[in-house]
């Protein structure tokens, strides 16, 4: 490290004078709290059209540190809640920067791995902040689930939960077992159910389009179908959506929330229990007019009557126990196998608390 002010100021000097891109530009801002917002914002705009900006976030040495240390600036703002609308829109661009690379073919899988500042052992300088190793020894995605874990209907906490939401529905969006794996490890299903039942539009939109793609996931299905507290979780949120579009209608809301009653479907045991749960109104035609448009989402609907007028197959075994990322024994019995009880009314934490949810960080954080 150059000791001296002096010195810094040049070796400073010496990098802006090296010819960079306007990207890398933006990325060396990033260093410096007094040009760091302005960075930001002007690299969240380029993330939407840039393809070569996620390798470089990726690979520029500290810039995922300096990422991060904007994250966990934010976590005492969100209990109580006091996140300002400022505040808001700087993570928001935080956020957005994480997305591409959770998007990024190159970048998504170290994206996954556990982060570690691998470079300088025991502790880091980045920015004129002292940052302790194993404050960044945990998965970056954890970092961004104290923000899923707010309830405020601000419109600050609404944004800062969709922007959110936007990085896991791009890991979602591959179809790729191990990226399952990793969601349900940490809780991400709890977590969507959350906003699935308090959140605005967008935010329930993006949620379920993530259980959607969890559970079109063999892995995910087991998940769900393992225990009582997982089905019923499930299933009691997507029925109490179902009931407040009656009254505010969402083509594209509706369309998650029909796939994913489909998806259910496949499993035997399952099936039965969505015979005496299956809200009225998919039944009878209230939605009828919101699918004009949606071939595709006509089908499913047509495809969930006729399961659900179709004999019973010969039931699916329960699976062993709650999945790979429960986190707990399963219920004795359960697996929706007592379909005709009552329901527990886990309500959307299934099983126990989110793990991975806490306002204080990230959990599995290993030592």
């Amino acid at each position: 490290m150059v000791r001296g002010s002096g010195s810094c100021n040049a070796v400073v000097q010496a990098v802006k004078d090296i010819k960079m891109t306007p990207e890398e530009k933006l990325v060396f801002n990033l260093y410096y709290s007094e040009s760091r917002v302005d960075a930001l914002a002007e690299l969240s705009k380029i993330s939407k059209t840039s393809n070569d900006l996620a390798p470089l976030i990726w690979n520029s040495v500290g810039t995922i540190a300096v990422l991060l240390q904007e994250i966990i600036s934010v976590y005492p703002a969100l209990s109580p809640p006091t996140l300002s609308p400022s505040a808001s829109s700087r993570a928001c661009n935080v956020v957005a920067l994480l997305q591409s690379v959770a998007s990024h073919s190159e970048t998504r899988a170290p994206f996954l791995k556990e982060y570690y500042q691998t470079l300088f052992p025991g502790y880091v300088a980045v920015s004129h902040y002292l940052i302790s190793f194993f404050d960044f020894a945990a998965d970056i995605p954890h970092y961004l689930y104290p923000f899923l874990n707010t309830t405020s209907g601000a419109k600050s906490f609404e944004y800062l939960r969709a922007t959110t939401l936007s990085v896991i529905g791009a890991l979602a969006k591959e179809a790729d077992t191990e990226i399952v794996d990793f969601l349900l490890e940490g809780q991400v299903i709890p977590l969507c159910l959350r906003v699935m039942e308090t959140g605005r539009e967008l935010s329930k939109f993006v949620a379920s389009y993530i259980v959607k793609r969890i559970v079109l996931d063999d892995v995910g299905l087991r998940y769900i179908c393992a225990t009582l507290e997982h089905f019923f979780g499930l299933a009691s949120v997507l029925e109490s959506m179902v009931v407040a579009l009656e009254k505010e209608p969402s083509a594209r809301l509706l369309k998650n929330i029909v796939h994913c009653y489909l998806r259910l479907m496949d499993n035997n045991l399952a099936r039965v229990a969505l015979r005496a749960t299956l809200p009225e109104a998919l039944k009878n035609g209230t939605f009828g007019h919101l699918f004009i448009d949606e071939p595709a989402a006509i089908g499913y609907l047509k495809k969930l009557l006729e399961n659900l007028a179709a004999p019973d197959g010969e039931a699916e075994a329960p699976h062993p126990g709650p999945g790979p990322a429960a986190g707990g024994a399963a219920h004795p019995g359960s697996g929706p196998t007592a379909c005709g009880a009552s329901r527990p009314g886990p309500g959307p934490a299934m099983g126990g608390s989110p793990g991975g949810s806490s306002q204080a960080g990230p959990s599995r954080v290993r030592r």
